[in-house]
């Protein structure tokens, strides 16, 4: 995909979801991007994958633009995965190809904090099918664990699981920052 589709794709959904993003204008989030050509990869990797992503937040004290993945349920392209490293080593059978820690930072993106994911969740309504890894504290995940979130029942729910698990319909979502 080359930048100036990523880029109309961008600006339309930008257009389109202006719930998501009052008081931000296109004209100043454009010109951050024109201007970060790395930032452009990792947006082309989002869209790639299936994760939709669109402006959310104006961080004013950094001056940076905050692109979280918007897709209805968690990206196509990021699903199947365990959480880290070291769980995908821990599996002796049925491993699946990658996991979330190391497909995010190949894509440049970071992970969901649960404060993240539930910011999102008061813009739509999102993961109503599926379920996205978040980042997990350090200390749940020296025991081994690691948490997901989704939403059902009109609720946000935070869940754990084994790091080294995986499901067709847990994927993961990410944000830049630009």
């Amino acid at each position: 995909m080359s930048n100036e589709e990523l880029l109309n794709i961008l600006k339309a959904r930008f257009e389109n979801n202006m719930n998501r993003h009052k008081g931000v204008d296109w004209v100043k989030v454009l010109a951050k991007l024109e201007t970060n050509t790395e930032k452009l990869r990792s947006l082309s990797e989002m869209e790639i994958t299936g994760g939709e992503p669109d402006v959310v937040v104006y961080d004013e004290p950094t001056g940076e633009y905050i692109f979280y993945d918007c897709s209805a349920e968690s990206p196509k392209g990021r699903r199947s995965l365990c959480y880290d490293h070291e769980a995908l080593e821990s599996r002796k059978e049925n491993s699946p190809e990658n996991n979330v820690i190391d497909m995010a930072a190949a894509m440049g993106i970071e992970l969901l904090t649960e404060e993240e994911y539930r910011n999102l969740q008061e813009i739509g309504k999102f993961d109503t099918k599926t379920s996205s890894w978040i980042k997990t504290p350090t200390e749940i995940r020296k025991l081994g664990g690691a948490l997901f979130c989704d939403r059902r029942y009109d609720h946000v729910f935070v869940y754990h699981n084994g790091a080294e698990s995986y499901y067709g319909a847990r994927g993961f979502r990410g944000l830049l920052r630009v």
